[in-house]
């Protein structure tokens, strides 16, 4: 227990400054419009008066029986040391929650501090455990029975710990709890707003006296630091999602049912990237749609679950109802490795335009689907509406194509693998005999002089043929990929999806996983 006692430097250091105020960017997520099950992820900045804040650090234990999740606790635990640290400094109420540790701590004065905090009446009755209630909110996206992600034996289900693991100091003027006195020492203090961070969020950090349920409930602005904070999941239990993934998983639907979240970037600005566990190897995808007519709203989604989240951080950036020419949360590509475009004629402000400017000038590579070849402009060759901005060239210069129109869509059609069979990595997978496609044939030639097309479609009755998938490279020396595929009954197709997943896989420069069988497809 030495890093109770030794840190009264850095306690006199916290309550002689003055309180401070605290910039913070408050991720949420908001329904597109009701009931459609799809969210914008919108960022918006506030402050926070730093004296009228607390920090409840939950269930940080020196050990676990899931060794993974100790691990997890272990390498996070130093950026939290820092974090902490500064909200001490600007003035906030530092509160450690080790449950079932207190006996460890009895009668040291930040045990003390949280005992003889008086009683208040809270707004709802606050219980040692707060389960959800299927009445107020949804299911949770992963398990809750706590899911060991270990390989090989697993331990026994039992109390590993003892006390909070080390790594976080405890200074003098600091609180121990694990249970409501954490909510009246808030209201003695006069502790408006709450920064939750600790294990496990789809667990503890929900569920605790002290936890997210019962705080917002209660009536105090919550937010969940999303970087120092962890799930108790197991990938080989349902999603099926990376272990990563089932962490923004359960971000997403805090997000979307109890409240935002920030980083610990937002205390530390001299560290300005989030935390990223070591084992976070996953690159990034964001995966932006604005288009009505192939419904790849519902499809893209779907599909980026179901074939890229055991290896990719996926955001969904979806195309605003009321006004065709927003795309909320688009600054979600900023730091993207990779950018998969489903956007139909829409003239964006000139900042979110050059988002996707920016990223190609960058280098990384993009990929476009179907209506991605008009994206950016409409059909007359005009200004764009004022206060808006177009990229007429983008076909041409990026993607490498020249769409200018399609053959009717009652006409059925056809794809076929340029070459040999797995002549080029994104066509692994995929047998040189033709498969049926879906929707209409986009009218594309000629292409760009380095494209490479990969696949070619056909028209029933119709000896013409059009490209329908190839290989551009940017100005800038990004890896390009477009297919003009991109019908919702093509993602029942498993050519389209093996192709469509190769190549993401290819663009990023990863090893592709393992392809399905084509000849399941009876076509």
């Amino acid at each position: 227990m030495k890093q109770i006692f030794i840190f009264h430097t850095l306690a006199v250091l916290a309550t002689s400054s003055f309180a401070d105020t605290f910039h913070l960017n408050f991720r949420k997520q908001v329904e597109t419009q009701p009931e459609s099950g799809r969210y914008h992820t919108i960022t918006e900045s506030g402050k926070w008066d730093a004296s009228k804040t607390a920090v409840v650090i939950c269930d940080m234990w020196d050990d676990h029986y899931c060794r993974n999740a100790a691990r997890r606790v272990s390498e996070m635990a130093p950026r939290m040391n820092r974090t902490i640290a500064k909200a001490r400094k600007q003035g906030a109420l530092i509160i450690h929650c080790p449950s079932g540790c207190m006996d460890k701590y009895a009668n040291t004065p930040q045990r003390r501090l949280a005992q003889n905090a008086p009683k208040v009446d809270a707004p709802i009755e606050l219980q040692n455990w707060c389960y959800l209630d299927p009445a107020s909110e949804p299911p949770m996206p992963v398990a809750t029975d706590q899911p060991c992600d270990d390989e090989g034996k697993l331990r026994d289900r039992v109390r590993f710990y003892s006390e909070q693991i080390e790594t976080l100091d405890i200074a003098e003027d600091d609180a121990i709890t694990d249970s409501a006195e954490a909510y009246y020492l808030m209201k003695e203090k006069g502790i408006e707003n709450v920064i939750i961070m600790g294990v496990h969020t789809n667990m503890c950090v929900l569920g605790r006296p002290f936890g997210i349920r019962q705080l917002v409930r209660a009536g105090q602005n919550v937010v969940l630091m999303r970087d120092m904070t962890d799930t108790m999941y197991n990938p080989r239990e349902e999603p099926f999602v990376n272990h990563f993934t089932g962490n923004d998983l359960v971000f997403s639907h805090i997000e979307r049912h109890w409240c935002p979240t920030i980083t610990s970037a937002d205390i530390l600005p001299d560290e300005s990237e989030s935390f990223r566990f070591p084992g976070d190897k996953r690159k990034h995808i964001a995966i932006v749609m604005a288009e009505k007519e192939y419904k790849t709203n519902e499809t893209l989604p779907k599909f980026a679950i179901e074939e890229l989240s055991k290896d990719f951080k996926i955001s969904l950036v979806y195309g605003d109802v009321e006004n065709p020419n927003h795309l909320p949360g688009v600054e979600a590509i900023r730091d993207a490795d990779v950018v998969l475009l489903s956007v139909r004629r829409r003239n964006l402000t000139t900042n979110q335009l050059n988002l996707f400017r920016d990223h190609v000038a960058a280098g990384k590579p993009i990929i476009g689907i179907r209506t991605a070849s008009h994206a950016f402009h409409q059909r007359k060759p005009e200004a764009a509406p004022d206060g808006l901005d177009q990229w007429r060239d983008f076909d041409q210069t990026i993607l490498g194509g020249n769409y200018h129109g399609h053959l009717s869509s009652r006409i059925t059609t056809f794809a076929q693998a340029v070459g040999k069979e797995g002549a080029h990595p994104i066509l692994a997978g995929i047998e040189t005999r033709r498969f049926q496609t879906y929707g209409s044939l986009y009218e594309v030639k000629p292409l760009a002089d380095a494209a490479k097309p990969l696949l070619m479609g056909s028209a029933y009755n119709m000896k013409e043929t059009e490209p329908v998938a190839w290989t551009h490279t940017s100005p800038s020396g990004g890896k390009v990929f477009y297919t003009s595929l991109g019908h919702p009954y093509d993602f029942t197709v498993t050519q389209f999806r093996t192709l469509l997943r190769n190549a993401i896989y290819w663009v990023v420069d990863e090893e592709k996983p393992e392809v399905k069988d084509p000849k399941k497809d009876e076509c």
